[in-house]
This record gives structure tokens, sequence and C-alpha cells, in this order.
């Protein structure tokens, strides 16, 4: 039984796909395959049900699997650890973060953090699913909403900010709003996701719940830039996170529409924050990637909140 074994094993469980497992490893399918069949030879045990379009982990795979995978990142940060008494922070740093906020405000972070710590390789995965950092292996996973699972450790960003807006060849040409039921009166480009289209909401201050809005318009996407698009082309008022927008805002293409009421695009308070395992803190990369993210972003305040 070999490491690379182990780390084959944990490739193809992680990945379902020998394919995809030999990708990411940077072998041959076939070696990837020679790997798993040795490692349950050794193990007098069947751990991949194989079949033409996935592998499934047999339950003594999923057993197997989740201790194996403790225990190679217990190797790796050992050899981080010791190698680290000579040598800066390295090793490649695996990140999961969602596809706008990734696009807007993680590429110049990790530019600059790459400057900083040379030795450093970044993988960035951008997708809007909920993925699980232990499962898939993520050393850090960037997230917006309700915080929920106690397993994991975070760090938070950020509170969201939303705010309502529209471009002035907009305001200008439409019914005046005075109050959030006026919505009802505009074109309002809405945001439909997987749970459907989602209500706006409004309140007049923190000490007030929020009331939900049922606005209609014209378009809708589950793609926010194609409305953040549309209404810079005056074509409705939109409502969204202000790290979002908040370019468009500053150099008036947008201007804020409804601003003696607080808004949010769910009754609850949404945070964006950094998920992470807590056995990843103990990583020198990870615990620099964070501390670095922090202050880049701006803590309590980030950048794109300041007016």
């Amino acid at each position: 039984m070999s490491i690379n074994s182990l780390r084959a094993f944990i490739a193809v469980a992680q990945t379902g796909s020998f394919v995809k497992a030999a990708f990411v490893m940077d072998l041959p399918p076939s070696s990837v395959s020679r790997h798993i069949a040795a490692l349950e030879k050794s193990l007098g045990q069947k751990l991949l049900y194989r079949h033409t379009r996935a592998v499934k982990l047999t339950e003594v795979g999923v057993n197997y699997f989740a201790e194996i995978r403790e225990a190679l990142l217990a190797i790796d940060l050992a050899t981080e650890h010791a190698k680290g008494t000579a040598t800066a922070p390295h090793g490649t740093l695996k990140i999961n973060a969602p596809v706008s906020f990734g696009r807007k405000h993680l590429s110049s972070l990790i530019n600059q953090f790459q400057q900083q710590y040379l030795q450093i390789d970044v993988e960035l995965i951008l997708t809007d699913s909920y993925i699980d950092p232990v499962q898939e292996g993520a050393d850090i996973v960037i997230r917006i909403g309700d915080f929920a699972d106690s397993s994991l450790n975070y760090r938070k960003i950020s509170d969201e900010q939303f705010v309502a807006c529209a471009a002035p060849s907009y305001i200008q040409k439409s019914p005046i709003l005075k109050s959030p039921d006026d919505l009802l009166k505009h074109n309002c480009l809405v945001y439909k996701g997987n749970m459907g289209k989602r209500a706006w909401h409004f309140r007049q201050s923190a000490a007030q719940p929020f009331d939900a809005i049922e606005v209609a318009g014209n378009l809708c996407s589950n793609n926010a830039d194609i409305l953040v698009n549309a209404a810079l082309l005056g074509q409705g008022i939109i409502l969204f996170p202000k790290w979002l927008i908040a370019e468009h805002l500053a150099s008036g293409e947008l201007l804020p529409v409804l601003t003696p009421w607080q808004c949010a695009e769910k009754a609850s308070q949404q945070t964006i924050y950094a998920l992470y395992p807590a056995n990843r803190l103990k990583s020198p990369k990870v615990s620099c990637f964070l501390d670095f993210m922090s202050e880049h972003f701006g803590s309590p305040q980030p950048y794109w909140s300041l007016d």
C-alpha cells in the first residue's frame, strides 16, 4: 500500500470519476485505476462500485474515505510544519466561491496574495452551489447566507448590504417612488434561482421586521450580471447586494431608490463568510490567506460598503 494509492482513492472518491481524478493528480487514468486496484487488493475489500457513468463508494469505501482523508491531511500538515521552519508558506490553496463574488472581488485579492506568498499556488473554483469543504477537499469556501454548520469554522467577511436602484434614464421617465408598495407600478428586474423568483424585502428601521413585496417585471434571470446590465440600460429597477453594484453606484450609472427604507432579498440577515474545517487553520497557507483576505477587504467595513 503506497501513499500515492491512498491519494488516488481520495481523488476518485471526491470527483466520482477515474478520468477527473487522473486530471487532478496529473496522471493517466490507467495509473489511477492501477493504484485503486492495488489498494483494494491489499485491503481485501472493494472500495468502489464502478458504473459506466459514475463511480460510487461502497459502504466500506465510505468509512475508509473518511478516515484516510483525515490521515492524509494530518500528513500534509505535518510536512508543511516541518518545512515551515525553514521556508515561507507554500503548497496549493484550494478555494471555492460564488461566481459573481469571485469574479468581482477575488481576482485582485489572489493576485496580491500570490505576489506576497510566491510559493503558494491557488486553485480557485467558482460555483453558486453549496459544497462541503471536507467532502470536496477545499481549504476555504466563501459563501453568502445564513451560517448553520457548527462542524465548520468560519470567518465573517461582511454583512450583506442591499440597494434598490435604477439608471437615471429609468427614474426620470417613471412614476415617483414614495414607498415599497409603489414598486408594484414599476418594471422590476428580478433574480430567479433554483427556489423561484426572489421577493424583495423592506423595513424602515432595524427594529422592525422585513415586509416582503412580490415585485414583477418583463425580465427575470438566474444571472445577476444580465439584470445589472439591463438596469444600466434603463430597463428597470434591481435589488442587489452592494458588493455587486458598488462601482455603478459610485459612478452614478445607477441611483438608489427608496433610500429611507432598508432592503434585502431575505427576511433574515445574510452574511458573507469564509468556511474552513477546523484542522485547516493549522496550515500556514490557510491562516495566511484568511488574514490577508480580512485586511484586503477591510474589517469591519469592507471597501465596497464605503461611500
